[in-house]
């Protein structure tokens, strides 16, 4: 199984195939302790360069996939080319075909987990949803009684979607509070699970142009969209030689 990362932007993100994403997310829920699984793309990783606290999640996650074919191309850029993009979404219903793994769903807005967890039983009856959550919620009065619930739940997995960095953060500070053996942020899984967020067309998907079809889909995104174009330049320009 790989343990080959590639530094980008002083991120060590895994170089890593989806099929040992996997069979590594597996092992960790057989160890059992604490395992936190986190999917950046550019967008977070150029983020990560001025959030200390991000940056340091990141450093202490066990599994950094590369969401993003930003990132799959900055591997490229500095000639330690990753074998694919691994991406969030995707390894998130990987992991629900698994068998014998219980999931706690956490996130979005009111009643979509609970729609996700639906559609994912009407998938696979044999399925094993322990519990949801909505992502609604005030961190500083609410976290410890969301944390009970899940706790409470006996899930294996932990499966958060509140969005980047609030996901990756709520998790890391919770880390030595939280009995699932993995947590994994994975943003609009969610939303896209339960069918109130269409996801990229398969040609788009296929064509590393999901992006393309995000910024389409809502214009707004274009302002963000300068940071894919920033990272691939300082990857190009002031990282490459980096190892």
């Amino acid at each position: 199984m790989s343990d080959k990362k590639v530094k980008i932007l002083d991120v060590n993100v895994n170089s890593i195939t989806m099929k040992q994403a996997v069979e590594k997310a597996l092992g960790y829920i057989k160890e059992g302790g604490f395992h936190s699984v986190f999917t950046p793309n550019p967008e977070i990783i150029w983020l990560s360069q001025k959030d200390k606290e991000l940056k340091e999640v990141l450093d202490n996650a066990d599994m950094l996939l590369p969401d993003g074919i930003g990132v799959v191309v900055a591997s490229k850029i500095k000639k330690q080319p990753m074998p694919e993009r691994v991406g969030g979404y995707d390894f998130t219903r990987e992991m629900f075909k698994q068998p014998g793994i219980s999931f706690f769903l956490f996130g979005a807005k009111p009643g979509v987990a609970e729609l996700a967890a639906e559609n994912l039983k009407k998938e696979n009856p044999n399925i094993t949803i322990a519990g949801t959550r909505n992502g609604y919620f005030d961190e500083a009065k609410d976290t410890d009684e969301i944390i009970q619930q899940i706790n409470d739940s006996g899930a294996d997995v932990l499966i958060v979607c509140l969005g980047v960095p609030k996901q990756e953060r709520w998790i890391y500070r919770n880390r030595d509070k939280l009995s699932p053996s993995l947590c994994i942020g994975v943003g609009g899984t969610l939303d896209v699970i339960a069918g109130v967020v269409k996801r990229a067309p398969d040609i788009y998907i296929k064509l590393n142009l999901e992006w393309l079809y995000r910024t389409v889909k809502q214009p707004s995104r274009i302002k963000r969209n300068w940071v894919l174009f920033a990272f691939i330049l300082k990857v190009l320009f002031i990282d490459r030689k980096n190892k």
